[in-house]
């Protein structure tokens, strides 16, 4: 998971599709759980396996804060990172569906009041080219001050992405735009950006239109999760948010393993023709690699993991 430098990586829930897994309980699933966190610094884990295209057994175990005893629960809310990029796809991919937005308008169109400002390299970008890392893009603004001081910004978020977008259009590409991979979450806030001034509402409002009411992912929101529930940590202690709130097309939404695996169901349901979010060419696209690099729009795309094809 991709993450601003020098911040910590929050809590992830770990979500497996299987098929060939001899079948587990909850407690021994949580067993499971609980030898792979043995000494370390892990606070808690929480796994869901998927069989025959639902949930057959999820588990957690560990506590909520390492300054607490509060056990997690299975209902709880965990700060996904990085793995909120496909959800944003997810949400790119319905406007597109419905003629908003194209895959392959070029930039300085999708943002012509940036046109003049942005460098000339990235005026020809694409939707698909932000959304798979191939833009050119630096991960991140190579300015740690102006990225922290967004966590003090009182502007609408729609304003603050805008500012931020605007400035990292004007960093040196680190290659020229469609040739390599280079992991990018400017490139998201920017696709986020586009979707905002294509639609008139905010990236927060979108998501919860074309993903979170669709797929009925009650507990799914921006930012730090709720009050009470588990904490980002870094070397075992409690800590803040890792991003602002305007850094959440890239990386922060929090949400339950349940709602997490709603999502993860409905992009396999949709690898196989039954989807309910998007257009096959949609999932298609979203879930094959892209020329020169590793991933589709934003999954990871390998022929086996540890051994298994597929």
């Amino acid at each position: 998971m991709k993450l601003l430098p020098s911040l910590v990586v929050a809590l992830v829930p770990i979500v497996l599709a299987t098929s060939g897994v001899s079948a587990q309980t909850t407690t021994e699933l949580a067993g499971t759980l609980a030898t792979a966190m043995h000494g370390t610094k892990t606070p808690a884990m929480g796994a869901v396996i998927f069989r025959n295209g639902e949930i057959a057994v999820s588990a957690v175990t560990g506590i909520r804060r390492t300054d607490q005893t509060t056990k997690v629960a299975l209902g709880d809310s965990w700060i996904i990172g990085s793995t909120g990029k496909p959800q944003t796809v997810a949400m790119i991919a319905r406007l597109v569906d419905r003629g908003i937005l194209s895959w392959n308008t070029p930039l300085a169109k999708m943002l012509p009041a940036l046109a003049d400002q942005m460098r000339p390299e990235y005026r020809a970008v694409t939707l698909v080219q932000l959304l798979s890392h191939h833009a050119g893009l630096p991960e991140n603004v190579e300015d740690p001050e102006f990225v922290q001081s967004f966590f003090a910004d009182k502007r609408p978020l729609e304003a603050q992405r805008l500012a931020y977008i605007t400035r990292a259009l004007r960093d040196t590409p680190i290659y020229e735009p469609g040739t390599d991979f280079g992991y990018s979450n400017t490139g998201f806030l920017i696709a986020a950006a586009v979707a905002e001034r294509a639609t008139g509402k905010s990236y927060e409002r979108l998501m919860s239109q074309e993903i979170f009411k669709p797929l009925r992912m009650t507990s799914a929101g921006f930012g730090a999760t709720p009050r009470g529930q588990p904490s980002g940590h870094e070397n075992g202690k409690p800590v803040g948010p890792s991003n602002s709130d305007m850094f959440a097309p890239a990386g922060n939404l929090h949400m339950s393993l349940r709602d997490w695996a709603s999502f993860s169901l409905d992009q396999l349901a949709g690898s196989k023709g039954r989807g309910k979010l998007l257009s096959a060419a949609s999932y298609q696209l979203m879930q094959t690699a892209q020329p020169n690099g590793p991933t589709g729009l934003d999954w990871g795309i390998q022929a086996s993991i540890s051994g298994r094809q597929g």
